[in-house]
């Protein structure tokens, strides 16, 4: 059965963790920018880079974190990696207290803790499928989503509480807390996790060479990197914009532009909310591809947004965005982690991460150039165009004519 996913006690475990780390990590998402700007009176320039290297890493390790995950045992990966996370976000209320902290300092804990959640998500992905069913992969994903949707939304807000009642260095002292209680929940899951034997280890760069392979090999996984890769260099530039183009160019008051931020939160979360009921109505690949083809026309009304009625069209494209992409996620990774190899998945994961999660940083940077040349409502234009044409990948894959991915021997498609 595809309902009883809850009913699995090792899963609840691994859900648990996840609630306890993406929680701490959203909250860190505004208290690590806070500190630096009200304690150490950081600029544009240092924040940036702060933001840069939380994610640096993927470009980095994304791939070498793929083969060395395969040959460890994944649990123990991401305890490892939710331990080394607590203590450097750790570190910087005690410096803070012992008049210690710098701006240097933050950015070492940054690059570090990012380094380090990389191995924690590769390792999450290739774990799943030894938890639960092959049948129940898609509403196991879709529960997942549903934590990260959640969090995302809710993080800054107990965060921004938070800042208020004991100040912003004390408040990163909860993401440390998050990541201790994440390997306190995985700590006590039952489920035998076996590494692979010595015997089967090849060099890193060999290892490196399969994890591409094999994801170029199959035509759906090839497209569906290069269907978020786009995605993803889109909207990373979008979001660099939103602020400034809302408040700047928009001229929306700063609550009304609260509450439109939130909105992207609450479309992952519904997106989340209703993968597991789409996923049994009409299929898991079904489902994908509807929310590959239903968000383009959507991806339009955001730039034209203004300071009326039409700051609806803002909130419509950020909830149909996040939407798409969350169910999109889920499917993904029940196709990935259906038709790879155990052996292999950690290296497949390794590979997608860096080829789709490296493309951020990057679009950051060009939704920052774009504005510069031509200005922020027309750079917006040209970035959602990207966004509403990152389906167009799909459309030379199989996926329009499947319906499930559970019967892997079927869904493959070798090119």
């Amino acid at each position: 059965m595809t309902t009883g996913v809850l009913r699995n006690p090792d899963f609840l475990r691994f859900l648990s963790s996840h609630l306890a780390s993406e929680l701490g990590a959203n909250i860190s998402r505004l208290a690590l920018p806070l500190v630096a700007v009200m304690v150490l009176r950081a600029g544009p320039a240092e924040v940036g880079l702060l933001a840069s290297l939380q994610t640096a890493a993927y470009l980095v390790i994304g791939l070498p974190a793929g083969v060395w995950v395969d040959r460890m045992r994944r649990r123990r990966v991401m305890m490892v990696s939710d331990l080394v996370r607590f203590a450097l976000i750790g570190s910087v209320p005690v410096a803070a207290e012992l008049g210690l902290l710098s701006i240097q300092m933050l950015c070492v804990v940054a690059l570090l803790a990012g380094t380090a959640q990389v191995f924690n998500d590769v390792a999450d992905q290739t774990y799943l499928p030894r938890l639960v069913a092959s049948p129940q992969l898609t509403d196991g994903n879709a529960k997942l989503e549903v934590v990260r949707s959640a969090s995302f939304l809710s993080g800054p807000a107990v965060g921004g509480a938070l800042v208020e009642l004991v100040g912003a260095t004390r408040t990163i002292a909860a993401t440390a807390i998050g990541a201790l209680a994440s390997a306190l929940f995985l700590s006590t899951i039952k489920t035998p996790d076996e590494p692979r034997r010595s015997s089967e280890r090849q060099p890193l760069l060999q290892g490196i060479r399969e994890g591409l392979g094999y994801l170029w090999r199959d035509r759906l996984l090839r497209m569906f990197a290069a269907s978020s890769a786009v995605s993803n260099l889109s909207v990373s530039g979008v979001l660099g914009l939103s602020v400034l183009f809302l408040a700047d160019v928009v001229e929306l008051e700063p609550g009304l532009l609260g509450a439109l931020l939130t909105t992207g939160g609450i479309g992952g979360l519904v997106g989340g909310l209703s993968a597991g009921w789409l996923s049994r109505r009409v299929g898991t690949a079904r489902m994908t591809w509807l929310a590959a083809v239903t968000v383009p026309p959507f991806c339009l009304l955001l730039p034209m947004t203004q300071a009326d009625w039409r700051a609806v069209f803002f909130a419509i494209t950020s909830f149909m965005i996040s939407w798409s992409a969350t169910l999109g996620n889920v499917g993904q990774m029940t196709y990935r982690q259906t038709v790879t190899p155990e052996h292999m998945l950690g290296r497949v994961n390794g590979s997608v991460r860096f080829l789709v999660w490296g493309t951020m940083p990057l679009g950051a940077l060009l939704g920052g150039l774009l504005a510069a040349q031509v200005g922020v409502r027309q750079a917006l234009w040209i970035l959602l165009t990207g966004r509403a044409l990152a389906f167009v990948p799909l459309l030379f894959s199989p996926l329009p004519r499947m319906r499930a991915f559970d019967e892997a021997g079927e869904v493959q498609a070798r090119s």
